[in-house]
C-alpha cells in the first residue's frame, strides 16, 4: 500500500491518522501469519495429524515443499510460542521502520533461508519458524550497523537485549533443534542487511555536519593576518 512508502523519520509530515493507519497494518500482518501457525497447529490436534512429512528434508525431493510450509508447522505447544512472540514483534518492527521494503526482506529471508537449509541441513526434518525469527533479528540488527543510523542501531541493541540467548541457537549444542534453520536464517538476514543497506529508512544528515571545520578557517586567517611571518619549523626541528 501506498502509505508504507514513508518512514519514520519524516513522522512530522505524515498526520496522525495515517501514522495510525501505518502502525495497524504493521501490526495486522504479523498477528495475522501468528494467527495461522496456531491454527496449524490446532487443526493437526483436533485431528491428529502429523505435518511433520511438510517440513524440510533437505536434499530430497519430497522436502522441498518443506522451504514453503515448514515455518507454519511446530512439534509443540511450547515449540510454537517460542516462535509467536519474537516473530509479532520482530515482523512489526521489520513492516513500521522498513516501510516499502519491509514484505520483500521478509519474503527473501524466508525463501533463502529455507533453500539454505534443504541444500545443507542434515538428513531430517527441518520444522518451525524459528529459521525466519532469527533471519529477522539478524537483518534488524546489521541494518542498524551497516546505516550508522542511531534510530535503527537502537532497534538492533534491543534486540539484542531482549534475543541475545538466541545466539547460541546457531550452534549443534542440542540434536532436536535444527541448528542449520537458525543459522541459514541469520545469515540470511545478515545477507539483507547489507545488501540493502542503501535502501530504505536514510539516516538524517545532521546540520553541523555540513559545517566547515573551525580549525580551517582560523588556520587561513592566520595566514591572512601574518602573510609574511617566517617560518620557524626547521629552526625549531634542529635545535631540538
Amino acid at each position: 500500500m501506498s502509505i508504507f512508502k514513508y518512514y519514520p523519520r519524516n513522522i512530522e509530515t505524515i498526520d496522525k491518522e495515517t501514522e495510525k493507519k501505518i502502525f495497524k497494518y504493521s501490526l495486522i500482518i504479523p498477528l495475522a501469519i501468528v494467527i495461522v501457525f496456531w491454527l496449524v497447529k490446532l487443526v493437526e490436534n483436533l485431528y491428529h495429524l502429523d505435518l511433520t512429512r511438510f517440513g524440510i528434508l533437505p536434499l530430497h525431493v519430497e522436502g522441498l515443499p518443506g522451504i514453503l510450509f515448514s515455518p507454519f508447522i511446530h512439534s509443540s505447544y511450547d515449540h510454537l510460542i517460542s516462535n509467536s512472540v519474537p516473530f509479532l514483534i520482530l515482523m512489526f518492527a521489520l513492516l513500521y521502520f522498513y516501510r516499502g521494503l519491509g514484505y520483500r526482506i521478509f519474503f527473501l529471508i524466508y525463501f533463502l533461508s529455507g533453500v539454505c537449509v534443504w541444500l545443507g541441513g542434515r538428513e531430517s526434518w527441518h520444522i518451525g519458524a524459528s529459521g525466519i525469527v532469527y533471519g529477522l533479528a539478524s537483518f534488524l540488527f546489521f541494518s542498524g550497523v551497516f546505516r550508522r543510523d542511531a534510530s535503527l542501531l537502537t532497534i538492533g541493541i534491543i534486540v539484542v537485549f531482549l534475543y541475545g540467548s538466541m545466539f547460541w541457537g546457531i550452534f549443534p549444542l542440542k540434536p532436536e533443534i535444527s541448528w542449520e534453520s537458525h543459522l541459514w536464517g541469520s545469515v540470511s538476514g545478515l545477507i539483507m542487511a547489507y545488501y540493502y543497506r542503501h535502501q530504505g529508512p536514510v539516516r538524517p544528515i545532521a546540520s553541523w555536519e555540513n559545517e566547515p571545520e573551525e580549525d580551517d578557517e582560523s588556520d587561513l586567517a592566520e595566514d591572512e593576518i601574518n602573510p609574511e611571518e617566517p617560518d620557524m619549523s626547521d629552526e625549531e626541528v634542529v635545535s631540538h
